[in-house]
């Protein structure tokens, strides 16, 4: 842990407060000192971080227990230790069970017994820490979250709006050019068929929704396969002749809007009206 390490010691009597800083002395830690409990909250008042308190419980005024309760409401990230002689012990496992104590230390102590305890306190001190560091972390994440979960709505809101207007738009397009005097046909450059109004479909003699995607070769007569091939490969406007059998006219043109090409025809003529 990067922070410094300071532990308060709140006992009315001067001796044990000796005692504790001589026990404590080889130790890196920032020891403070109070002679009451009030001294001890004016302390804690003024200093952060301050990891653990150590108070005696026979103080006068106040408690260590009642102490360390204002402390824990007050602080509640500190590590709270209480002192006592054995004839209080029955009182302060009372309030350990409540939670506002982390460890009951009996008078008089052992230094390693304590010294162990403050270790363990510590490191309960750092767990708690890092558990409300992580749990702020996650609860960061799941407002990110939400709001991403948000956005998404909306976009997909959004997106859903586009393309139900893509397909009036489509759905208006495809009216438009079955009310054509004129049959349309379009092909990419693969030769499949990829749009075909109603007056086109009379004039091949098929449903108009039964040939938009299949290959133009097993749909249209040779000539007229011959006459896209020459439209593909010349990449131009071009116009077939009327064939004194169909007296139908075609207009052949290449197209290629930004990375999309094919070509469209146009049939004009009897069969198409």
């Amino acid at each position: 842990m990067d922070e410094r390490v300071r532990i308060l010691c709140v006992d009315d009597e001067v001796n044990v407060l000796r005692s504790l800083e001589r026990m404590f002395l080889d130790d890196d830690y920032e020891l403070l000192i109070a002679s009451s409990a009030a001294e001890g909250l004016e302390i804690l008042a003024g200093t952060d971080p301050l990891q653990i308190v150590i108070s005696d419980y026979r103080m006068p005024v106040m408690n260590g227990v009642d102490f360390l309760r204002e402390v824990c409401d007050r602080w509640p990230d500190t590590v709270r230790i209480v002192l006592s002689g054995y004839a209080d012990t029955a009182a302060i496992v009372a309030a350990i069970n409540e939670g506002q104590i982390y460890k009951f230390v009996p008078k008089p102590w052992n230094d390693d017994e304590l010294r162990v305890t403050v270790v363990n306190a510590l490191e309960k001190y750092r767990l708690q820490k890092h558990n409300a560091q992580l749990l702020e972390e996650l609860s960061r994440s799941n407002e990110e979250l939400i709001l991403m979960n948000e956005n998404l709505e909306q976009i997909v809101a959004e997106r859903t709006e586009e393309l139900l207007f893509r397909n009036r738009v489509l759905g208006a397009a495809q009216n438009i050019l079955d009310v054509l005097p004129v049959g349309v046909l379009g092909l990419d450059m693969e030769g499949t068929v990829v749009q075909c109004n109603r007056c086109a479909a009379r004039f091949l003699g098929v449903e108009e929704d039964s040939v938009v995607g299949y290959a133009s070769r097993g749909l249209l007569p040779p000539d007229l396969c011959l006459f896209i091939d020459e439209v593909s490969e010349k990449k131009a406007s071009l116009c077939r002749v009327p064939v004194a059998a169909s007296g139908v006219r075609t207009r052949g043109a290449y197209l290629k809007t930004g990375e999309q090409e094919g070509i469209v025809l146009v049939f004009e003529g009897e069969g198409c009206e």
